[in-house]
């Protein structure tokens, strides 16, 4: 079975490049809230789009992913950009970093994919400085089981190490338990607020073509309700189109 870190090891190229995680509001978002921080740990960084969204601000920016073509599509970024960028290959649940350090500790776009939420999340509080920030930016699950049930199938096809998408009141929960005190949680994100097709976001995903043909007969037999409420459109040629909803958690923690 193939692990995450293996999947985006070959997915590397498509991620540096993604709308989705290139272009973000929840990330704009973020730095309108967290405006002046002077170190950022970017855990599960992908490409490493959150982490280097704060260069300029930022005087120490660490990318944390496990996936080596990932680590190295980072510092070709940072290279592009002329920026300095620490990377270390490791997972979110285990990260080699002294306690206490970071300003900002940043997780986008990944937490779905961990094996120990918890885990992970007692390592992120555990790097930032106390009075220092924990953001965490996911697929959000949905508060009936038929959505719920309805997005899960969905992800799964798109990407087959998908795990689990959380609700808004899991993240709270983990929060607390980790002693953070919750500065916002807003778990209406888009990330593409325009939509993107069917097609395009399993391009991205590597996802085939069987999958893509299953997620399309999945979305014309859903309920029209259920596609309101997640706000998953079709465009003028036919083709479903969805916005990527995101939950955006911000804890401090206790200085």
């Amino acid at each position: 079975m193939t692990t995450a870190s293996e999947r985006f090891d070959g997915l590397a190229r498509n991620y540096a490049i993604s709308e989705v995680h290139s272009q973000s509001p929840s990330l704009d978002r973020l730095r309108s809230l967290l405006p002046r921080v002077e170190s950022v740990c970017d855990v599960a960084s992908g490409a490493g789009h959150s982490g280097l969204s704060y260069a300029g601000i930022a005087q120490r920016i660490v990318a944390v992913d496990p996936a080596p073509h990932m680590l190295a599509q980072v510092r070709q970024l940072a290279a592009e950009r002329n920026v300095a960028v620490e990377t270390i290959q490791a997972f979110a649940e285990s990260i080699p970093l002294p306690t206490g350090t970071f300003d900002l500790v940043v997780c986008r776009l990944a937490a779905h994919h961990f094996s120990d939420v918890a885990a992970g999340v007692r390592e992120m509080v555990g790097i930032a400085r106390p009075g220092g920030y924990v953001a965490v930016i996911d697929l959000v699950g949905e508060g009936t089981p038929e959505l719920d049930n309805l997005i899960h199938t969905i992800e799964v096809l798109h990407d087959p190490t998908h795990v689990r998408s959380y609700t808004a009141p899991q993240w709270r929960q983990w929060f607390d338990d980790f002693g953070l005190n919750i500065v916002t949680c807003e778990p209406r994100c888009r990330e593409v607020p325009a939509g993107l097709t069917i097609e395009r976001w399993c391009e991205l995903g590597g996802s085939g073509t069987a999958a893509t043909q299953e997620i399309n007969r999945l979305l014309a037999a859903a309920p029209a309700d259920h596609l309101t409420h997640l706000e998953i459109s079709r465009d003028a040629d036919g083709r479903f189109r969805l916005p990527v909803h995101t939950i955006l958690i911000v804890g401090q923690k206790p200085a």
